[in-house]
């Protein structure tokens, strides 16, 4: 059980509700809080105030499963939330070994199959592990990094060259969804895993990301769309699908655009390009 984090995400996530989106009246006293008060978060727990705040500030017993999905309807968390909730009380998945190098054997079949597509296998550390032709012409060579800065989590906080593709308006959005996977494969490996190494660098070197390392992140259940500037073709708007391998050490990440669009066609001259360059 991480008793201070495991506090530290409760009030985040009771601060960030408001009395209206769990169906309470405001009221007409004036609310010291910037959102729920802990009775109130107590009350749609179905547990005691007193209970509940010994949990937020980190005094007594170990929270029981049930108290804590409790806690986690009260506060109307996500599921990818409630997981995390979970691990954070000490109830963990089981870990697995991992090898960074290695690309899992069903990963790679169905990698093999997408030769013409911009596709790539991820870490769940953002190493890139094998990329097609097309997703080497889209996103550069991203293989071919070493130590640390195999991580795109961890350039994308300490190089700036890291964020040239990607629109200045879209880089805190993109920081978040990095923070929070990052934030994922801590809490689930722990305190000693890479994970945890490259969270400890980069909450030194990055004031962004230790920003945003105390709020708590929780990444959302998709890759969600992405707009990428290409040097020869210019912008591009794509959708990312994701396969998450089932030991959820790899993601394999597809890149489409929507047939028809000026982004389709510039896809696939990107895609005459890369065949230009076996």
């Amino acid at each position: 059980m991480e008793r201070e984090r495991l506090a530290e995400f409760l009030r985040t996530r009771r601060e960030a509700l408001q009395p209206e989106d769990v169906g309470l009246p405001r009221g007409h006293r004036r609310r010291r809080t910037g959102g729920l008060r802990r009775e109130e978060v107590a009350a749609l727990s179905d547990m005691s105030t007193d209970y509940y705040s010994r949990i937020e500030q980190q005094r007594g017993p170990h929270p029981s499963e049930q108290v804590l999905a409790g806690i986690a309807r009260g506060l109307r968390l996500s599921l990818e939330e409630r997981d995390h909730l979970f691990r954070l009380g000490g109830y963990a998945t089981s870990r697995r070994v991992r090898r960074a190098d290695h690309v899992n054997p069903g990963m790679m079949r169905i990698f093999d199959g997408l030769d013409g597509a911009a596709a790539q296998v991820v870490s769940d550390l953002g190493e890139t592990l094998r990329q097609t032709r097309l997703a080497r012409t889209l996103l550069g060579d991203e293989t071919g990094y070493s130590g640390m800065a195999r991580s795109l989590h961890y350039r994308w906080f300490t190089d700036p060259d890291a964020r040239r593709s990607y629109l200045p308006e879209d880089h805190a959005a993109h920081g978040r969804l990095l923070a929070a996977d990052l934030h994922r494969a801590y809490t689930r490996d722990g305190a000693s895993s890479a994970a945890a190494a490259v969270v400890g660098t980069l909450l030194a070197a990055s004031p962004e990301f230790a920003e945003l390392w105390q709020k708590h992140p929780v990444p959302g259940p998709y890759c969600g769309p992405k707009r990428i500037h290409h040097p020869q073709v210019g912008l591009l708007e794509l959708h990312c699908q994701v396969l998450v391998d089932p030991d959820q050490s790899q993601l394999l990440q597809v890149f489409t655009a929507t047939p028809g669009t000026e982004s389709h066609e510039k896809l696939q001259l990107l895609s005459v390009v890369a065949g230009q360059q076996i």
